[in-house]
C-alpha cells in the first residue's frame, strides 16, 4: 500500500490533499458533506444536470417529471458521496476500506480461477464502481483493469496510484483498446471491464438500452467467445443510511455468449443491465451521454 502519490501539478497536489482530508473524516461527517455537495452539484453543475435529466427522460418515460426530478436529486447526492468516499479508497487505511465496503460472492471468482478459467469481471457504471475496484484489489493477488487516461498528467498519476494501491493491479489505458486486457487475460489474470459507455461509432453496434438504440462495444461477447472466458457481473450498491457499499459478485453468466450472435449477446447484457439499474436507479452513472452516438439518419438526443 502506498502512502503518497506521484503528483506533478497544482491541481493534483490540491486533490491529493483534499482526498486525505476526506479520508480522515468520520463516516457521519462524510455523509453530511455528501448531502451538502450533492445539493450544490445539482444547482451548479448545470451541463451535467441537463445530461442526466435527459437520460432519465429517455429511459423512464413512464415516470412523471416530478418523479424523475426526485431521482435526479438522489443521483447527484450519490455521485457526490462517491467522490468524497474516494478519499477513503485512495488514501484511507485498509481497515477503513474493509469497514466501508462489504464484498459478497468472491467465491465465484475464486472457483473459476482455481479451475483455470479466464475471468471477465463485468462492472457496470454504478457510482460504487471505484469502491468495487478497490475492494476487489484487496481480495485479488493480481488483476488487470482498463481506465481512461486523464488530460492532466498529475491527476492521471493520482488516479493510477489510487486504483493500484493493493497487490499487483495492471492498469491498461482505454486508448490501447482491449488488446492489453486480453494479454493479461491470457496470462491467467481476472480483468475488470466496464462495458456500458458510448465511445463513438467505431467498433460499436446499436443495441436497445431501455428501448432506445445505444452505441455499445461488443467486446465482452467477443472476448468471452474467443477465449472461453467466464463473465462475472460485479454489482455495487451504496446505502445512503449507513454510508456503506455492498459489492456483489454474481455467478458467471450461463451459456454466454453461447450460439448467439454478437448483437444478440450484447443485447442480452444490456437487458441484464436494465434490471440491475432498476434495483438502484439513482446510482447509475446518468451524467454520461449514453445516447450521444446515433444510428445513421437519426437526430441527436441531447
Amino acid at each position: 500500500m502506498t502512502d503518497a502519490a506521484p503528483v506533478s501539478t497544482f491541481k493534483s497536489r490540491m486533490l491529493f490533499r483534499l482526498l486525505g482530508v476526506f479520508a480522515r473524516l468520520r463516516p457521519a461527517s462524510r455523509l453530511r458533506l455528501g448531502r451538502i455537495l450533492g445539493r450544490l452539484a445539482y444547482r451548479l453543475v448545470r451541463p451535467r444536470v441537463r445530461v442526466a435529466r435527459r437520460n432519465l427522460e429517455i429511459c423512464f418515460p413512464e415516470q412523471t417529471a416530478e418523479q424523475r426530478e426526485i431521482l435526479l436529486r438522489q443521483h447527484f447526492h450519490a455521485l457526490a458521496q462517491s467522490v468524497i468516499d474516494r478519499g477513503v479508497l485512495w488514501r484511507g487505511s485498509e481497515t477503513d476500506i474493509l469497514d466501508m465496503v462489504e464484498l459478497r460472492g468472491f467465491e465465484h471468482i475464486q472457483a473459476l480461477q482455481d479451475a483455470g478459467r479466464p475471468v471477465i469481471m463485468l462492472a457496470p457504471h454504478f457510482i460504487g464502481l471505484d469502491a468495487a475496484a478497490t475492494r476487489l484489489s484487496i481480495a485479488l493477488t493480481e488483476a488487470a483493469s482498463i481506465y481512461s487516461v486523464q488530460s492532466d498528467p498529475g491527476i492521471d498519476a493520482l488516479v493510477r496510484a489510487g486504483r493500484a494501491r493493493f497487490n499487483k493491479i495492471h492498469l491498461v489505458s482505454r486508448r490501447d483498446g482491449v488488446r492489453g486486457l486480453i494479454r493479461h487475460l491470457r496470462a491467467g489474470l481476472p480483468v475488470y471491464y466496464l462495458p456500458d459507455m458510448d465511445f463513438g461509432r467505431r467498433g460499436a453496434i446499436f443495441t436497445p438500452f431501455f428501448g432506445t438504440p445505444a452505441a455499445t462495444i461488443p467486446a465482452t461477447a467477443q472476448i468471452a467467445r474467443n477465449w472461453h472466458a467466464a463473465v462475472v457481473p460485479i454489482i455495487s450498491t451504496w446505502d445512503p443510511a449507513s454510508g456503506r457499499y455492498l459489492i456483489e459478485v454474481l455467478p458467471a453468466l450461463e451459456d454466454f455468449p453461447g450460439d448467439a450472435s454478437l448483437e444478440e449477446a450484447t443485447a442480452r447484457l444490456n437487458h441484464l443491465l436494465e434490471g440491475w439499474i432498476m434495483a438502484r436507479p439513482s446510482q447509475y452513472y446518468w451524467v454520461h451521454r449514453r445516447f450521444k452516438t446515433r444510428p445513421e439518419g437519426e437526430p441527436g438526443l441531447y
